[in-house]
């Protein structure tokens, strides 16, 4: 039988260390297709919904979507791919993130 301190210490050590494989990060995309207002908002939305995603900024005038996500949840390859799904193909900035 284990003491219950024993557990205790290996539920503080294991969400002591694991959130430091997790890392939230930011990318800018690059977002073909935007050719009105309400672009940005179909863009925002999708990127939205993808599991990780904290935050989007979506510029019209650049045609940029930039994103903060969590890297243990979600890839720039989703975040392009749900850009691309809702009909505005993306691709990461050069000297952005991939």
């Amino acid at each position: 039988m284990k003491s219950p301190f024993l557990v205790i210490a290996c539920a503080l050590v294991s969400n002591l260390v694991a959130p430091v494989y997790a890392a939230t990060r930011t990318t800018t995309l690059s977002v073909s297709g935007m050719t009105c207002a309400a672009c940005p908002i179909t863009v925002k939305k999708a990127l939205s919904r993808v599991d990780g995603v904290q935050q989007v900024s979506v510029n019209y005038e650049a045609k940029e979507a930039t994103v903060t996500f969590d890297d243990a949840k979600t890839t720039v390859s989703a975040l392009t791919k749900a850009t691309a799904d809702a009909g505005y193909p993306a691709t990461a900035k050069e000297g952005a993130p991939k």
